[in-house]
């Protein structure tokens, strides 16, 4: 890996100890240790934070929304057949 960025760190003496014995335990060093548990909990975080969850009751709501034919009023067939008129280039 080229590093192109750089991140300090302080820990406590103990934290430090801890990391360091976890990663001798899976034979990597500690720096490649704390990067990987680090992205692995960011991208689990941001995995979890980009999904939306409904309850039942609004997920037929949102269903009902979707599959629902929409029937466009006057003023939306005017601009579709207003903008169906422009000559673009």
């Amino acid at each position: 890996m080229t590093a192109t960025a750089r991140f300090d760190l302080k820990l406590d003496a103990s934290d430090k100890d801890i990391f360091l014995r976890a990663a001798t335990l899976v034979g990597t060093s500690m720096a490649g240790f704390v990067r990987a548990a680090a992205k692995e909990k960011a991208l689990a975080l941001l995995d979890e934070q980009s999904r939306v969850t409904l309850s039942q009751r609004d997920f037929a709501a949102f269903s009902a929304a979707i599959n629902n034919a929409f029937a466009p009023n006057p003023a939306l067939k005017g601009a579709l057949a207003a903008a169906k008129r422009v000559k673009r280039v």
